[in-house]
């Protein structure tokens, strides 16, 4: 792919929960996007002691980190500051402090270098992030699947977004996150429960699969959370019977997504005019688990869709898709004052938010 000098370069921040990320991107010839940077600056070792993130140390680390990780960004890309067509950050949603961190560098840098700001949705992100690495034409049904987000939409343009279901009260991340602390598996807890129900048995532990067999789109999994405690604590605590609750308590999770999903692939289908195959994309965080990967590409096939995700690298938060967002809407002109604000919610559908279900907040952050 081949990089024209007069295509836009913009640098994307990205600081809405314990990520610290800048990237630098710009399209090829063909429209393309490139990345040229992405850099990360992870915070587990300041969340490991407490098992989850806590709001303030997030922020504090955030302040700490990001000049040095947006001066790597530009240093790796190869690229100078004075290159830079557009600085996009995330405004929102996510927990305050964090957001407030990253929309303030790059408030300062629209300033200093007198380039034009955008003020990127972190969801949106998530919704094109399949788009860093192939071709991902709308519309498309997305599953928006991490720590504070569950959600599926349709999504047919930029910044034309139905949702068909969300969550009633926690994440699907959360409860992995959850299930990890209740049986002291470390932090992060997503990857850590995937590699112990690799050992275990999916059936050895029967657990609830919320909504099942109703006819909406909508998820809920304070319930799951509830049920995986009570059955650590019924447990021996052993090796095995950790494994058994983790491969039960991520089966359980798998068939939850497979059946709300099922019933926003008939919504989508009723909805969209074009012939099928119609496009599934699965973005977010738990998006890496392979199980629920493997479990979304056979309903795909049983029900015509041909799935798409982002590389592993692009599902949890990244700055790569803060600046393709911010890409998008340096197109179209879609730039922010300096006077806006970061926004702990930002719902991509306002009528859906304003309706139920409600969002809730989980303890990763608001999860619209």
């Amino acid at each position: 792919m081949k990089m024209q000098d007069n295509l836009p370069l913009i640098l994307g921040i990205e600081s809405s929960c314990d990520e610290t990320a800048a990237a630098l991107l710009t399209r090829g010839a063909d429209g393309e996007p490139i990345v040229l940077s992405s850099v990360i600056s992870s915070q587990d070792e300041e969340h490991r002691p407490f098992g989850g993130v806590v709001p303030e140390i997030a922020a504090r680390a955030h302040v700490k980190k990001i000049d040095h990780v947006i001066d790597q960004a530009v240093l790796a890309s190869g690229k100078s500051f004075s290159d830079i067509d557009a600085v996009a950050a995330t405004s929102g949603p996510g927990l305050i402090g964090g957001v407030i961190s990253g929309l303030l560098s790059a408030k300062g840098l629209s300033m200093s270098l007198g380039k034009p700001l955008i003020a990127v949705n972190h969801l949106e992100g998530h919704a094109l992030s399949p788009r860093l690495a192939a071709p991902c034409p709308f519309p498309y049904l997305l599953l928006l699947v991490s720590g504070g987000h569950t959600q599926l939409l349709a999504v047919r343009g930029l910044g034309q977004y139905e949702r068909l279901g969300s969550t009633v009260d926690d994440a699907a991340g959360e409860a992995f996150d959850k299930t990890a602390k209740v049986m002291a598996l470390g932090f992060p807890g997503g990857p850590a429960v995937e590699r112990l129900a690799a050992k275990g048995d999916p059936k050895a532990v029967k657990l609830p699969r919320p909504f099942a067999k109703t006819d909406h789109a909508n998820f809920s999994f304070a319930g799951l959370k509830t049920a995986v405690a009570r059955a650590y604590e019924a447990s021996d605590k052993s090796d095995i019977a950790k494994a058994n609750i983790a491969a039960s308590f991520q089966s359980a999770v798998c068939d939850v997504l497979f059946d709300r999903t099922a019933n926003a692939m008939n919504l989508f289908q009723k909805e969209t005019d074009e012939d099928g195959p119609h496009r599934f994309v699965i973005a977010g965080g738990v998006a890496a688990n392979r199980a629920i990967r493997q479990s979304l590409e056979t309903l795909c096939l049983e029900n015509g869709f041909t799935l798409t995700a982002p590389p592993m690298k692009f599902c949890t938060d990244n700055a790569a898709m803060i600046a393709l967002a911010g890409l998008e809407h340096y197109i179209k002109g879609n730039f922010a004052d300096l006077d806006v604000a970061a926004r702990p919610r930002w719902p991509l559908d306002s009528d859906a938010a304003a309706a139920n279900p409600a969002s809730g907040f989980g303890k990763r952050g608001p999860k619209s």
